[in-house]
């Protein structure tokens, strides 16, 4: 037995080896020169100039009132966007969840918008909000409330862009939940029933709390994805007008490729990184709560 296990280790790591690649091709090195990267004055117009040059990257970020005005967005577009996604998904998980004619199609039909990929989504919204000729002005006109800037007003582009990515979302929120309803055990909710509670006080009491940890683990991974997405935006503002819709990542971005600055932009990567750490290990010790229970 021992000498099998001795052969049989190296066939392991020759199996594991192909993920190993990509795993520090793709995220290990990236990641690492990101890092090294936000402590440098690297410049596509000038690599001869490179130097380290600390924080000096970080103090710039932090003196930069384009980067608070793209972090209050960042949260705004993040909890916001996902506070609706919850409430939304969970209604429409319960409704799911019934005894109804066609439950089979209308499930397929609501994962549309979540199959869907981020470009096509961003050019429908575009034609749909489009000022001229857009469905959702003259919807608006029809009932009399005139045509609106949905995306080239100050005041209603990020608002517009939050409901875009809460339509895009629900789906996500509304399978996940879905299959932990149906875990739930049909004898608990039966007994609640005989012993007078009513559907509120059934779902709160009973439901609820079997549920809770996939809702806090799908809660959690959609801030995760939702706080680095910024295709939607890209495309449909840009991060305008007057940086109204400019979020952190969409910051970093426009700093490294279109400013030619990716120290700052790798810093401003970071920076967003670290957030994002923290969300990622409340992530893991849901996972871990999840396991006990």
């Amino acid at each position: 037995m021992r000498n099998t296990r001795r052969l049989s280790l190296p066939v392991h790591w020759i199996m594991l080896a192909p993920a190993l690649v990509i795993l520090v091709g793709f995220m290990i090195y990236p990641a690492i020169n990101a890092v090294y990267l936000s402590f440098t004055s690297t410049n596509l117009l000038n690599l001869k100039a490179q130097t380290f040059i600390g924080l000096d990257n970080f103090a710039r970020m932090v003196a930069d009132p384009v980067f608070y005005a793209a972090l209050v967005n960042s949260l705004w577009w993040t909890f916001g966007a996902v506070f609706f996604q919850l409430v939304f998904g969970m209604i429409g998980a319960l409704l799911l969840n019934q005894r109804i004619k066609l439950r089979g199609l209308i499930r397929g039909l609501v994962l549309l918008p979540w199959a869907t990929p981020s470009v096509l989504i961003a050019l429908m919204w575009m034609w749909i909000l489009d000022p001229n000729l857009g469905i959702a002005n003259r919807l608006f006109e029809a009932i009399g409330l005139g045509a609106q800037p949905w995306l080239s007003d100050t005041t209603t582009a990020l608002p517009t862009l939050i409901f875009i990515d809460v339509w895009f979302g629900i789906p996500f929120f509304a399978v996940m939940i879905l299959a932990a309803l149906q875990s739930v055990p049909y004898e608990l909710v039966e007994a609640a029933r005989i012993d007078g509670a009513n559907a509120w006080n059934t779902f709160w009491r009973v439901v609820l709390p079997l549920i809770l940890p996939a809702v806090m683990i799908t809660t959690t991974l959609r801030l995760i994805w939702t706080a680095n997405f910024f295709d939607l935006i890209l495309i449909l503002t840009n991060g305008g007008p007057a940086n109204a819709s400019l979020t952190v990542p969409l910051d970093a971005y426009q700093t490294a490729y279109r400013g030619m600055n990716f120290g700052l932009g790798a810093a401003l990567a970071v920076a967003q990184a670290a957030v994002l750490a923290i969300l990622v290990v409340f992530y893991m010790r849901q996972i871990r709560k999840s396991d006990i229970a």
